[in-house]
Protein backbone atom coordinates (compact mmCIF):
# COMPACT_ATOMS: atom_id res chain seq x y z
CA UNK A 1 0.00 0.00 0.00
CA UNK A 2 1.41 3.39 -0.96
CA UNK A 3 1.99 6.08 1.72
CA UNK A 4 -0.83 8.31 0.47
CA UNK A 5 -3.67 5.75 0.92
CA UNK A 6 -2.25 4.87 4.35
CA UNK A 7 -2.28 8.54 5.36
CA UNK A 8 -5.79 9.04 3.98
CA UNK A 9 -7.15 6.04 5.85
CA UNK A 10 -5.42 7.10 9.06
CA UNK A 11 -6.89 10.60 8.82
CA UNK A 12 -10.34 9.20 8.05
CA UNK A 13 -10.09 6.84 11.02
CA UNK A 14 -9.08 9.61 13.42
CA UNK A 15 -11.76 11.98 12.11
CA UNK A 16 -14.38 9.23 12.32
CA UNK A 17 -13.47 8.34 15.91
CA UNK A 18 -13.58 12.00 16.97
CA UNK A 19 -16.97 12.56 15.33
CA UNK A 20 -18.32 9.29 16.72
CA UNK A 21 -17.17 10.14 20.24
CA UNK A 22 -18.64 13.63 20.06
CA UNK A 23 -21.92 12.33 18.70
CA UNK A 24 -22.25 9.66 21.40
CA UNK A 25 -21.41 12.22 24.08
CA UNK A 26 -24.21 14.51 22.89
CA UNK A 27 -26.69 11.64 22.48
CA UNK A 28 -26.02 10.27 25.96
CA UNK A 29 -26.60 13.68 27.49
CA UNK A 30 -29.66 14.46 25.35
CA UNK A 31 -31.41 11.20 26.23
CA UNK A 32 -30.29 11.40 29.88
CA UNK A 33 -28.67 7.97 29.62
CA UNK A 34 -26.53 8.38 32.73
CA UNK A 35 -29.44 9.10 35.10
CA UNK A 36 -31.81 6.53 33.60
CA UNK A 37 -29.23 3.73 33.78
CA UNK A 38 -27.70 4.87 37.09
CA UNK A 39 -24.31 5.40 35.53
CA UNK A 40 -21.67 7.56 37.16
CA UNK A 41 -19.55 9.40 34.58
CA UNK A 42 -15.96 10.41 35.39
CA UNK A 43 -15.29 13.60 37.32
CA UNK A 44 -15.35 16.61 35.04
CA UNK A 45 -17.16 14.73 32.28
CA UNK A 46 -18.99 17.25 30.03
CA UNK A 47 -22.64 17.03 28.97
CA UNK A 48 -24.10 14.70 31.56
CA UNK A 49 -27.74 15.86 31.62
CA UNK A 50 -29.98 17.37 28.91
CA UNK A 51 -29.66 20.79 30.57
CA UNK A 52 -25.86 20.85 30.39
CA UNK A 53 -24.00 23.04 27.93
CA UNK A 54 -20.51 22.63 26.56
CA UNK A 55 -19.34 26.03 27.87
CA UNK A 56 -21.03 27.29 31.01
CA UNK A 57 -21.18 30.89 32.20
CA UNK A 58 -18.09 30.44 34.36
CA UNK A 59 -16.11 28.96 31.50
CA UNK A 60 -17.15 31.71 29.12
CA UNK A 61 -16.17 34.38 31.64
CA UNK A 62 -12.83 32.68 32.31
CA UNK A 63 -11.93 32.44 28.62
CA UNK A 64 -13.14 35.98 27.94
CA UNK A 65 -10.78 37.31 30.60
CA UNK A 66 -7.78 36.08 28.58
CA UNK A 67 -7.83 39.25 26.49
CA UNK A 68 -9.39 40.59 23.32
CA UNK A 69 -7.16 38.42 21.13
CA UNK A 70 -8.40 35.08 22.49
CA UNK A 71 -11.65 34.60 20.59
CA UNK A 72 -10.29 35.98 17.26
CA UNK A 73 -7.39 33.54 17.60
CA UNK A 74 -9.76 30.63 18.25
CA UNK A 75 -11.95 31.59 15.30
CA UNK A 76 -8.90 31.96 13.04
CA UNK A 77 -7.57 28.54 14.10
CA UNK A 78 -10.94 26.90 13.43
CA UNK A 79 -11.14 28.65 10.05
CA UNK A 80 -7.68 27.36 9.10
CA UNK A 81 -8.65 23.86 10.21
CA UNK A 82 -11.84 24.01 8.13
CA UNK A 83 -9.92 25.23 5.06
CA UNK A 84 -7.34 22.46 5.40
CA UNK A 85 -10.08 19.86 5.76
CA UNK A 86 -11.85 21.25 2.68
CA UNK A 87 -8.60 21.24 0.69
CA UNK A 88 -7.96 17.63 1.68
CA UNK A 89 -11.49 16.61 0.66
CA UNK A 90 -11.18 18.33 -2.74
CA UNK A 91 -7.79 16.67 -3.25
CA UNK A 92 -9.46 13.27 -2.82
CA UNK A 93 -12.20 14.18 -5.28
CA UNK A 94 -9.63 15.36 -7.84
CA UNK A 95 -7.84 12.05 -7.86
CA UNK A 96 -6.15 11.68 -11.24
CA UNK A 97 -4.87 8.14 -10.94
CA UNK A 98 -7.04 5.07 -11.52
CA UNK A 99 -5.59 3.10 -8.60
CA UNK A 100 -6.55 -0.43 -9.66
CA UNK A 101 -7.01 -1.78 -13.18
CA UNK A 102 -8.84 -4.96 -14.10
CA UNK A 103 -6.74 -7.88 -15.28
CA UNK A 104 -7.65 -10.87 -17.40
CA UNK A 105 -8.96 -9.59 -20.71
CA UNK A 106 -12.63 -9.18 -21.62
CA UNK A 107 -14.57 -9.77 -19.45
CA UNK A 108 -12.02 -9.16 -16.66
CA UNK A 109 -11.63 -11.65 -13.86
CA UNK A 110 -13.55 -10.60 -10.77
CA UNK A 111 -11.41 -9.59 -7.82
CA UNK A 112 -8.19 -9.43 -9.84
CA UNK A 113 -6.66 -5.97 -10.13
CA UNK A 114 -3.34 -4.49 -11.13
CA UNK A 115 -2.12 -1.34 -9.44
CA UNK A 116 -1.52 1.53 -11.83
CA UNK A 117 1.99 2.04 -10.44
CA UNK A 118 2.88 -1.60 -11.06
CA UNK A 119 1.62 -1.37 -14.64
CA UNK A 120 3.51 1.85 -15.31
CA UNK A 121 6.70 0.35 -13.85
CA UNK A 122 6.31 -2.73 -16.05
CA UNK A 123 5.77 -0.65 -19.20
CA UNK A 124 8.72 1.58 -18.32
CA UNK A 125 11.00 -1.41 -17.72
CA UNK A 126 10.05 -3.04 -21.04
CA UNK A 127 10.25 0.24 -22.94
CA UNK A 128 13.62 1.05 -21.39
CA UNK A 129 14.98 -2.23 -22.75
CA UNK A 130 14.06 -1.39 -26.36
CA UNK A 131 16.95 -0.75 -28.75
CA UNK A 132 18.05 2.86 -28.83
CA UNK A 133 16.08 3.89 -25.71
CA UNK A 134 18.22 5.60 -23.08
CA UNK A 135 15.45 6.15 -20.51
CA UNK A 136 11.70 5.53 -20.24
CA UNK A 137 9.17 7.08 -17.85
CA UNK A 138 5.52 6.00 -17.75
CA UNK A 139 2.54 7.33 -15.80
CA UNK A 140 -1.03 6.00 -15.72
CA UNK A 141 -3.71 8.67 -15.24
CA UNK A 142 -7.49 8.91 -15.57
CA UNK A 143 -10.28 6.94 -13.95
CA UNK A 144 -10.37 3.16 -13.37
CA UNK A 145 -12.73 2.63 -16.32
CA UNK A 146 -10.95 5.10 -18.60
CA UNK A 147 -7.21 5.05 -17.89
CA UNK A 148 -4.67 6.95 -19.95
CA UNK A 149 -1.00 6.25 -20.47
CA UNK A 150 1.68 8.93 -20.65
CA UNK A 151 5.07 7.78 -21.92
CA UNK A 152 8.27 9.77 -22.19
CA UNK A 153 11.17 8.17 -24.05
CA UNK A 154 14.70 9.48 -24.19
CA UNK A 155 16.38 8.16 -27.34
CA UNK A 156 19.98 7.84 -28.32
CA UNK A 157 21.09 10.07 -31.21
CA UNK A 158 21.28 7.05 -33.54
CA UNK A 159 17.70 5.86 -32.93
CA UNK A 160 15.02 6.97 -35.41
CA UNK A 161 11.89 8.31 -33.64
CA UNK A 162 9.52 6.45 -35.96
CA UNK A 163 11.18 3.11 -35.33
CA UNK A 164 11.20 3.72 -31.58
CA UNK A 165 7.50 4.61 -31.60
CA UNK A 166 6.62 1.52 -33.61
CA UNK A 167 8.61 -0.70 -31.24
CA UNK A 168 6.87 0.87 -28.26
CA UNK A 169 3.39 0.27 -29.71
CA UNK A 170 4.13 -3.29 -30.83
CA UNK A 171 5.87 -4.23 -27.59
CA UNK A 172 5.15 -2.72 -24.15
CA UNK A 173 1.87 -0.99 -25.02
CA UNK A 174 0.41 -4.04 -26.74
CA UNK A 175 1.40 -6.22 -23.78
CA UNK A 176 -0.23 -3.78 -21.37
CA UNK A 177 -3.40 -3.73 -23.47
CA UNK A 178 -3.66 -7.51 -23.42
CA UNK A 179 -3.05 -7.64 -19.66
CA UNK A 180 -5.75 -5.11 -18.81
CA UNK A 181 -8.20 -5.93 -21.57
CA UNK A 182 -7.89 -2.35 -22.86
CA UNK A 183 -6.14 -2.59 -26.22
CA UNK A 184 -7.33 0.89 -27.21
CA UNK A 185 -6.20 2.68 -24.06
CA UNK A 186 -5.40 6.32 -25.00
CA UNK A 187 -1.66 6.89 -24.96
CA UNK A 188 0.43 10.03 -25.18
CA UNK A 189 4.07 9.54 -26.15
CA UNK A 190 6.78 12.18 -25.94
CA UNK A 191 10.11 11.54 -27.58
CA UNK A 192 13.34 13.35 -26.87
CA UNK A 193 16.96 12.75 -27.79
CA UNK A 194 19.62 12.47 -25.14
CA UNK A 195 21.97 15.44 -25.03
CA UNK A 196 25.43 14.75 -26.42
CA UNK A 197 28.50 16.79 -27.15
CA UNK A 198 29.23 17.57 -30.82
CA UNK A 199 32.08 15.64 -32.38
CA UNK A 200 35.14 17.66 -33.38
CA UNK A 201 36.73 16.84 -36.71
CA UNK A 202 40.51 17.37 -36.90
Amino acid sequence: MTPRPVLNRSLLTVAGLVLLGGGLLILFAGFDVYRRNHLVPPVGWPLITPDDVLLGSADRARWSSQGWWWWPAVIAALAVFALVALWWLLAQLRRRRPGGLSVGGTPPQEGVELRDRALSDAIAAEAGALPGVEHAAVRITGRPGHPRTRVRLTLTPQRAPGAALAALCDGPLRTAGRSTGLPDMPTEVRLQVVQHKPHRAE
